[in-house]
């Protein structure tokens, strides 16, 4: 009985030490993004969603429809 006690304990050792391995080589390992990080500034990336509207995709539209109105043209004279 004594044998399969210290069989089972060294199993659960064994399988925490390789969790703790796997979580740390993927924590080293990074995103993958190669050299420093940086806020795009083309006009492309003012298209892109940001994190909150990736979270919460109705967020965008909420925000249009929150926003000011744009002033309406003078009507055309006679």
């Amino acid at each position: 009985m004594l044998q399969t006690n210290q069989i089972l304990v060294r199993a659960l050792t064994l399988m925490g030490l390789a969790a703790i391995a796997a979580s740390l080589t993927t924590l080293l390992s990074g995103c993958g993004q190669p050299g420093a990080l940086y806020l795009p500034t083309e006009p492309a990336a003012a298209r892109r969603a940001t994190l909150p509207e990736t979270l919460i995709p109705d967020s965008r539209r909420d925000s249009a429809a929150t926003a000011p109105a744009a002033p309406a043209s003078a009507p055309a004279s006679k």
